[in-house]
């Protein structure tokens, strides 16, 4: 049970404030302020003072906040807040302070509208937007028909639907898009490889339909290793509620109807049999204390078929280093001084091919040497129509009463920011004697 909901801006100013229960006071919003947004000590989400409990979620420059008392469920009231934010972006795009402060009218309607005297109720997008519209129309002005059908779809067994969708053209787009996450070392070991991924989907489907959605994946139970060989194990999958689980438990079918538009319909962890789209290999000798040299070789991991786009690599250099002179066969490759790195970029890179980068980093003398701590090689890329879980969409059905034709599109995407890193080691040349030794 949510008693009271607060929006506040990094300095701690309160932009948006409702109390739903009359036991919760105006100053208690003074409380979180103080307690939270004025210490730096404060770490954890959820923070208990007496018998009142405040869940928050930054994002961006603000704070989202639910105040309960007693044993709440955690689990709701941070889906509630996430709700809220969804619900948030979808009108008008961003969260931050700027937006909040100029839709605050809209948000009081939407957060009155899915929390009624503390308890959450419909917080379907779909269903909302029906009568809480950005435009100049007033919800007095919906005619008595068009209200019996808002009732009937935000009470029925399908809320997040309505009946009486039409289109002329009846698709659906379905979009697997996996997020790889390395840690490699200077040697070549992979230390940590796991992907993380979500099935976004577009159902332009007149109707209510019944869609059915396969996967190659693999239940862990013994009753399931009839798979095929291509099959891949999925962890910690999550679905939206249109879902209906005990057929997925048994069949490992998800069979939906599904809302209007675009909406999430799973996420997903894979953590074994991870291929990954490109391995690079990083050479780095220190030559003395006036230079070091790099040798960077980054081959693909896929077929010639495809390719991977806007690859960038940001290639560490020593804090004090004066220049780099780059040499690259593919992209273009420039020194960044204020952020002590090279950022070699490459358009796209076809499948089965290898790439390499020549530099050296011409460094200034010092009295005392300073310690490299030697950060990661951080890659950035996206490769269409690739999974590096190995998953598939074995199939995709839709049965409506009318018997339709409808259009089905599956697209791949795998990407990495800032999450696919290859650790550096480093060789000192002492010198021209030709000693050398690995740190």
């Amino acid at each position: 049970m949510v008693r009271a909901f607060f929006i506040y801006n990094q300095k701690g100013e309160l932009l948006i404030s409702r109390l739903y229960r009359p036991d919760v006071r105006r100053t208690i919003a003074d409380v979180f302020r103080i307690q939270v947004i004025s210490s730096s000590e404060v770490r954890s989400p959820i923070v208990t003072l007496g018998s009142t409990s405040f869940f928050h979620v930054k994002i961006n420059n603000v704070y989202v906040v639910a105040v309960t008392k007693n044993n709440a469920n955690a689990a709701l009231v941070f889906e509630f807040c996430y709700r809220v934010i969804s619900i948030c972006k979808s009108y008008f795009g961003k969260v931050d302070e700027e937006r909040v402060k100029n839709n605050f009218v809209l948000i009081y309607e939407l957060i009155d509208e899915i929390n009624d005297f503390g308890y959450p109720q419909n917080s379907e997008i779909d269903t909302l937007k029906t009568y809480i519209t950005t435009e100049s129309v007033v919800s007095s002005q919906i005619v008595a028909e068009e209200s019996s059908k808002i009732t009937t779809q935000a009470t029925g067994v399908t809320s997040w639907r309505r009946a009486d969708v039409k289109y002329k053209k009846n698709e659906a787009f379905v979009d697997v898009v996996e997020t790889v996450n390395l840690s490699m070392s200077a040697k070549g070991t992979v230390l940590r490889a796991d992907v993380d991924g979500h099935i976004q989907m577009r159902a332009y489907l007149s109707g209510t339909p019944e869609c059915k959605f396969g996967l190659n994946d693999k239940l862990v139970i013994d009753k399931s290793e009839r798979g095929a060989i291509d099959a891949v194990e999925l962890d910690d999958c999550r679905f939206h509620q249109c879902v209906r689980l005990n057929e997925f438990d048994s069949t490992r079918t998800i069979s939906f109807i599904p809302p209007d538009g675009e909406f999430e319909l799973m996420t997903y962890r894979a953590t074994t049999n991870v291929k990954l789209p490109l391995r690079v290999i990083p050479t780095i000798n220190e030559i003395g204390t006036t230079q070091v040299t790099y040798l960077i070789i980054m081959k693909t991991g896929f077929g010639n078929k495809l390719s991977a786009t806007n690859v960038v690599l940001r290639i560490p250099t020593p804090l004090n280093t004066t220049s780099v002179d780059c040499k690259v066969q593919t992209g273009k490759a420039k020194y960044v001084p204020e952020e002590n790195v090279v950022v070699w970029k490459i358009p796209r890179i076809q499948g089965g091919q290898e790439i390499s980068f020549n530099g050296t980093a011409q460094l200034t003398s010092t009295t005392t040497r300073q310690v490299w701590a030697r950060p990661p090689i951080d890659v950035d890329f996206q490769v269409l129509m690739f999974t590096s879980s190995g998953l598939i969409v074995r199939f995709l059905k839709v049965f409506e009463k009318s018997n339709y034709h409808s259009i089905k599109w599956v697209r791949y995407l795998t990407k990495a920011s800032g999450s696919y890193q290859i650790r550096v080691s480093r060789n000192n040349f002492l010198g021209n004697i030709g000693l050398t030794f690995t740190a």
